[in-house]
């Protein structure tokens, strides 16, 4: 199954067909684990979601319906014009779109949208998703044009699942302004030369929030790649999704709980442990370390873990060391290429099957 979720993913990226909308229940147990880490994250704070349409985007809603509980000062949401998305559809406005003031039924097809809220517009005393405004942008581009750049430079938090066609350059358009955000992917962003620096220097982070390894997401009825249909909605499954942050939050500063490498030899319920301890390289000194929660407590120099480690890392236990062009071993190699900055393990079958990020207990 998550074989086949990540092919609909990496389909969606081709094709681009990048709208995948993140359930309700979800963006709620995220971000009450922020407001319970800081009650005032969101307090008088800007909040742009680039690529949302209020009509499905979860995340629109649930900041509007919860506007005045987080005190914030402004949400701003746009949505893509619909001609300039990659697939065919028969679009058909909703009441919510056409009952609006602003509806221009020339434009609703070409234009990006984007809604407003940040006052009581209805005067019932109360600031809540019914107080949307919404008009048209002048130009049908997406993020990168200079309408949506203004959006974020005004913006205080970024919070979208971004086009998954357009991830690093949406990361990019994101740190260039040096702004807060919460983004979602599949966590082999993680091997992106131009995101593992972020990660390494601790200017991003991974937040997990998920029960398993895996999530649905709901699709537009357009879409022809998806697994289920559940009350006239169509889900696609999609393996490993992790939020990449800059918000702080308590999991960030949890250590694992960890043995002793005796104990570990011991105790362990990893074969290859058990059987053959810690095996370390030729060419490096290293130990090489297949499971996270087989890390020795009492090691104190470099090991090879793998890229779920950083699930579960806490800055103040561990430092991630950059990876370079060391040969490790005879089976064994490290790389920083246009991919990828961590180790590859190579295997009679080729490379790049298992990847590994070099850490070290801090002192």
């Amino acid at each position: 199954m998550p074989q086949k979720s990540n092919a609909n993913l990496h389909k969606a990226n081709k094709a681009k067909n990048d709208e995948f909308y993140t359930q309700y229940p979800d963006i709620q147990k995220e971000i009450n684990a922020y407001l319970e880490y800081n009650p005032d994250v969101f307090r008088d704070k800007t909040i742009l979601l680039p690529c949302d349409d209020p009509e499905w985007s979860n995340f629109t809603k649930f900041f509007a319906q919860n506007f005045e509980n987080f005190w914030l000062k402004k949400l701003i949401s746009t949505s893509y014009a619909n001609e300039s998305k990659n697939y065919n559809m028969n679009y058909q406005p909703t009441l919510f779109e056409t009952e609006s003031p602003k509806y221009d039924k020339k434009k609703t097809c070409i234009k990006w949208k984007i809604f407003i809220l940040d006052h009581d517009t209805n005067k019932n005393w109360k600031i809540d998703i019914d107080d949307l405004e919404r008009d048209y942008l002048e130009w049908d581009w997406d993020f990168r044009s200079e309408e949506v750049k203004k959006l974020r430079d005004e913006a205080d938090i970024i919070i979208t699942n971004p086009p998954f066609s357009l991830f690093r350059e949406f990361i990019a358009w994101i740190v260039e302004a040096e702004k807060k955000f919460i983004i979602i992917w599949n966590q082999n962003a993680i091997t992106y030369k131009e995101f593992f620096p972020l990660i390494m220097n601790n200017k991003v982070w991974l937040w997990v929030t998920m029960d398993s390894s895996n999530r649905w997401f709901q699709v537009p009825d357009s879409f022809t790649q998806y697994h289920k249909i559940e009350n006239g909605k169509k889900y696609a499954f999609v393996a490993w999704p992790v939020r990449f942050t800059n918000l702080d939050h308590w999991r960030r500063h949890q250590p694992l709980q960890l043995m002793t490498m005796a104990d570990n030899i011991k105790f362990s319920k990893h074969k290859d442990i058990k059987e053959n301890g810690y095996q370390k390289y030729d060419n490096y000194d290293a130990i090489e370390v297949s499971n996270v929660d087989a890390i020795p407590s009492d090691y104190d120099w470099i090991m090879w873990v793998p890229i779920s480690f950083l699930r579960k890392y806490c800055p103040e236990q561990f430092e991630i060391l950059d990876a370079n062009d060391y040969r490790i071993g005879q089976n064994w190699k490290a790389v920083n290429h246009d991919t990828a900055w961590v180790a590859h393990h190579i295997t009679c079958c080729g490379e790049n099957v298992y990847r590994r990020i070099l850490i070290r207990k801090r002192q």
